[in-house]
């Protein structure tokens, strides 16, 4: 009829969502892509897997090929174990021994730069000083992957992942870098078959004049914050 009114309509009715805090989500989160993405950018432009191929060439030059597959996974292991150590109980050990990260940085890249003085004056192709000496463990493995920077950015990103979910991307990001440089040193062998004899003497040489001026800028960082401490 013309004169009735009709009822009004009813709206549809929204269910309730409860609030939840910014922090609260992130820490329930199982996995946090940005965390995990910086860190591993992070430790991938620190431990340089690409920079890492000629080092690792001109170190293992002359040892069979079944030996140098096993100390790409050795140099891994070792990198990973040590990474793993610090980032567990980093902070305490420094603590302990009353080791700044400027030191720290400092003691890295003298070491660094006396494995690239044996490069440059041709000393790592001596039989007698490199055939029995597993270099997979130092300084492949520590320091030149496991250096003091990667150590450090790992002992910050654990101290500052806040939550179950931070955490597992902080350490999924450290096992991936460590697969990536497996895979780089593992399948760099093929280069040798390409380069022969002469080239590994170049790559020697290169690889040498790159490990100074790396532990040079090293030293200079750590100088450098000694510096700005005082």
């Amino acid at each position: 009829m013309a004169g009735r009114c009709r009822p009004p309509r009813r709206l549809p009715t929204v269910p309730f969502i409860p609030y939840v805090p910014y922090h609260s989500r992130k820490a329930s989160t199982v996995f946090d892509v940005a965390v995990f993405s910086t860190l591993f950018v992070t430790l991938f432009v620190i431990m340089d897997p690409p920079g890492i191929t000629p080092i690792f060439l001109a170190l293992t030059s002359g040892r069979p090929a079944k030996v140098q597959r096993r100390m790409a996974w050795q140099a891994a292991a070792v990198a990973f174990g040590v990474i793993a150590v610090f980032g567990l109980f980093g902070r305490q050990i420094l603590g302990r021994l009353h080791i700044s990260t400027p030191a720290l940085m400092i003691a890295g890249g003298l070491l660094l730069l006396l494995v690239a003085l044996d490069l440059l004056t041709g000393k790592s192709e001596e039989p007698t000083q490199t055939k029995d000496v597993n270099v997979a463990l130092v300084p492949l493995g520590m320091p030149l992957l496991a250096g003091p920077g990667a150590i450090v950015s790992v002992i910050l990103a654990v101290q500052h992942a806040h939550g179950v979910g931070a955490q597992i991307s902080v350490w999924a990001a450290i096992v991936a870098i460590h697969v990536v440089l497996y895979l780089v040193m593992r399948f760099s062998l093929v280069i040798i078959r390409v380069i022969k004899d002469g080239g590994v003497v170049l790559v020697t040489r290169l690889a040498g004049m790159m490990l100074s001026a790396l532990a040079v800028q090293q030293i200079i960082n750590g100088i450098t914050e000694v510096i700005q401490s005082t």
